[in-house]
């Protein structure tokens, strides 16, 4: 899968964890194709997360996959990480019995991802859920030690 050639060693600890978990990932499936701003899903009942790798690639500009040090190989490497890590977070939730994680830090949700909140609420129909996955995207270890707790 094309995706792993953009994580980093928190992310490949969450693969890890997710599939220990039961789930396992799949790239560029035709639910991609429901936006190019999507770059990352879950699928519950198939116990799969998505990666929309094209979507990434075409929202960072990145189109040489020999050429890792361009900024455009940065911002699309960053959509990937954030994906991979949102959807953990759903996992997570899935493993806490369907519940929020509420880990013991008070964390806020940056302005910038309203709109993806948004967009994730309208298909999902849970906004504290992925109120809850925005919010933690960017913290990679609490979402492995989260991972721990409740799937392992």
């Amino acid at each position: 899968m094309e995706f792993l050639a953009f994580l980093d060693k928190n992310e490949i600890e969450i693969i890890r964890l997710i599939e220990k978990a039961g789930y396992s990932a799949e790239e560029n499936t035709p639910l991609c194709l429901i936006g190019k701003e999507y770059v990352g899903f879950i699928k519950k009942k198939q116990k799969r997360i998505v990666i929309c790798t094209k979507n990434a690639k075409q929202k960072g500009g990145y189109h040489q996959v020999k050429i890792k040090r361009t900024n455009s190989f940065k911002i699309t490497s960053l959509h990937i990480k954030r994906a991979l890590r949102h959807e953990a977070v759903h996992i997570a939730q899935e493993c806490n019995n369907g519940k929020l994680l509420n880990p013991k830090r008070k964390l806020k949700l940056n302005p910038s991802k309203l709109n993806a909140l948004k967009g994730s609420t309208k298909i999902s129909g849970e906004e504290e859920k992925e109120k809850e996955a925005y919010i933690l995207e960017d913290r990679p270890k609490l979402i492995i030690s989260e991972l721990k707790k409740y799937c392992l």
